[in-house]
């Protein structure tokens, strides 16, 4: 995938990489299940590079039914201790335990909010936050709104919810538009 468009510099030269800068991060989820997935990919990511979890996305996507929520908020000893000797995610028991405790998190969120969405947006008033970084060395690892939903979520039994893990997921949900103003998509998600 070569081509003169001029992306952010962590998008780098391999083709999932830049298709996932091109076409996902940073556009605006508002989907529950999708949201679901962001967060539980960005909790297994912990301590590796995202470009290690984008290479094993469908399995997680199999291994974890869809992530639906629902069935993965069910997961029984038996199917957590099979999803620890699945090779094709992340193998490690706190992660996986994460995610099944991060599923009964989330529907209990959905109740008590009518969706995942409606809680999640709150934190940036319900519209990106559209930044205009020149370097992405400036681009922050956390931000006050992080800090607020890693404290939310922890609160509200999630694991794996740093504020850095939370600043990756609004990244990658389009809460905020960090592509660098020189990147081909920032404008394409920040018209104005």
């Amino acid at each position: 995938m070569t081509d003169s468009l001029s992306r952010c510099r962590w998008a780098g030269s391999d083709p999932l990489y830049m298709r996932y800068h091109d076409e996902e991060w940073g556009v605006p989820v508002h989907d529950d299940r999708i949201l679901f997935e962001f967060l539980l990919l960005e909790g297994a990511q912990a301590g590796l590079s995202w470009i290690t979890i984008l290479k094993k996305r469908e399995n997680y996507r199999h291994a974890f039914d869809g992530f639906d929520p629902q069935k993965i908020a069910r997961y029984s000893d038996q199917k957590q201790a099979q999803l620890l000797e699945n090779p094709g995610i992340v193998r490690n028991r706190l992660k996986v335990a994460s995610a099944i405790t991060n599923a009964r998190a989330f529907l209990a969120v959905q109740e008590q909010y009518g969706s995942f969405d409606r809680f999640i947006w709150e934190f940036v008033e319900g519209a990106p936050i559209r930044n205009a970084w020149r370097d992405e060395s400036k681009i922050p690892a956390t931000t006050g709104e992080s800090d607020a939903m890693a404290k939310a979520l922890k609160k509200a039994g999630f694991k794996f919810v740093g504020s850095t893990i939370c600043y990756a997921f609004m990244q990658a949900t389009g809460m905020v538009n960090d592509h660098v103003t020189t990147c081909f998509r920032h404008h394409e998600l920040d018209p104005a």
